[in-house]
């Protein structure tokens, strides 16, 4: 094994080992990346015109993640904290738990994370949008709030974002090497959907459960917004915010494109202001909260992906990709092992997608693969292996947005959103060669 990708092994592991311990993600992604550097030969410094060096690796993948996302990042947290400042999430989270009972809090939190992931919603702001609720419903419902990341992203991650007719990234990727459609193994789809909503909603009660069971209660803390039992928003106008954040990145996302979410989220921010605007007692302190808590949230984030930049610059990294994407045997489990692995390297579902399938797809279409059955495939098996600890949606879910530690909070998010979607794609493929 060459010392590249030894280097490459160490410094994916040591960041992951870094990351559970909690150290701060702006020192542990240029630590690791520098590991990763100095044993793949390239410089620290700029060393010549046209070669690679770990400053401007892993600067160019932070600042392309900051200037893609920053705001999305920013009006995904200042609606969230509008939602909590008027009262609205109360207001939801007391309507929902009159409606069906406490024991169903958990299934309501996924459930709202579903639809308005398969409505289009990023999976960042729908963390973000949703948060607010989940931490009223678990307080009132007693429940460790440590399980608030697993459920924001079993409802997000798992069975709505890879699905069949998803608008998620992860679906649309294999439609421009594959020539397929957005529905594609639709029929497959729906089957391996209800098994990890299922399964995964039942593994992710039986966690919460036994956690109660050893005397694990919700544990306030002082920055928590205290519950109001007076003089809360309709529950009714306080879901108009989130319903039109939902309707309007469905209806603009074709003539909008990427811009689409952007102009839904303002539209979810003074909406949520004009119409609860009266509830709203300190709306200067909840923007400045709310800007904190972006900067935060994309600083995490960005850092884990300055590391895959620099990891993406080694030459083990080439090797690595050439070995996966030139597996043998069945053409499906090549390709379902490959993504989810590159995906497990760079943190990144769609990052998994964009580098394999350039490879995968003409060798997998000349040797008469299904496109349709290959599309499926791979988009399942992207959202597997990419949300290990290091994984920018899991760090700022359970840093930044949750406030909660990985060493607390990773294993029932690990669970349901790695083992989940492993046994799902296995479910697939299983059901493909039938």
């Amino acid at each position: 094994m060459s010392l590249s990708m030894i280097g490459l092994i160490l410094g994916l592991l040591l960041l992951i080992v870094l990351t559970i311990r909690g150290m701060n993600l702006m020192v542990a992604g240029p630590l690791c990346a520098l590991l990763v550097a100095m044993t793949s030969g390239i410089p620290l410094f700029q060393a010549g015109e046209s070669e690679s060096n770990l400053v401007t690796s892993y600067m160019s993948g932070f600042s392309g993640f900051v200037q893609a996302w920053f705001m999305m990042f920013l009006l995904g947290s200042l609606f969230g904290k509008l939602m909590e400042e008027s009262g609205s999430a109360d207001s939801v989270s007391q309507w929902i738990v009159g409606k069906l009972g406490m024991q169903h809090a958990v299934l309501a939190i996924v459930f709202a994370c579903a639809i308005l992931t398969y409505g289009g919603v990023s999976l960042f702001v729908v963390a973000f949008s949703v948060y607010p609720m989940a931490l009223s419903l678990f307080k009132q419902a007693n429940l460790p709030r440590r399980f608030i990341p697993a459920a924001l992203a079993f409802g997000s991650v798992t069975f709505t974002m890879t699905s069949a007719g998803s608008p998620e990234v992860q679906n649309w990727i294999p439609i421009k090497y594959l020539g397929t459609t957005p529905y594609a193994g639709w029929e497959v789809s729906i089957v391996v959907a209800l098994f990890m909503g299922l399964f995964g909603f039942w593994w992710l009660r039986r966690m919460i459960g036994k956690a109660v069971a050893n005397g694990e209660t919700f544990q306030s803390r002082e920055d928590d917004p205290a519950i109001r039992d007076s003089k809360l928003p309709s529950p009714i106008l306080s879901l108009i915010p989130l319903a039109l954040v939902l309707i309007s990145s469905f209806v603009l996302h074709q003539s909008l494109q990427e811009y689409a979410l952007m102009v839904a989220l303002l539209i979810g921010v003074l909406s949520c202001w004009i119409i609860n605007h009266r509830y709203i007692q300190k709306l200067g302190q909840a923007i400045n909260m709310g800007t904190t808590g972006a900067l935060i949230a994309i600083g995490n984030t960005a850092a884990v992906v300055g590391f895959g930049s620099v990891a993406k610059a080694t030459p083990a990294f080439a090797v690595a990709v050439e070995f996966m994407t030139n597996l043998p045997g069945n053409e499906l489990i090549g390709a379902a092992v490959a993504v989810s692995a590159i995906a497990g390297l760079t943190g990144s579902a769609s990052g998994g997608q964009a580098i394999a399938l350039p490879i995968l797809a003409p060798h997998y279409i000349d040797a008469g693969v299904d496109p349709e059955q290959l599309h499926r495939v791979v988009a399942i098996s992207s959202g597997a292996l990419d949300s290990l600890p290091h994984n920018g949606y899991v760090v700022t879910t359970i840093r930044a947005i949750c406030g909660e530690t990985h060493k607390a909070a990773y294993g029932p998010m690990g669970a349901v959103t790695v083992v989940v979607p492993v046994l799902g794609v296995i479910l697939a493929i299983a059901l493909f060669l039938i």
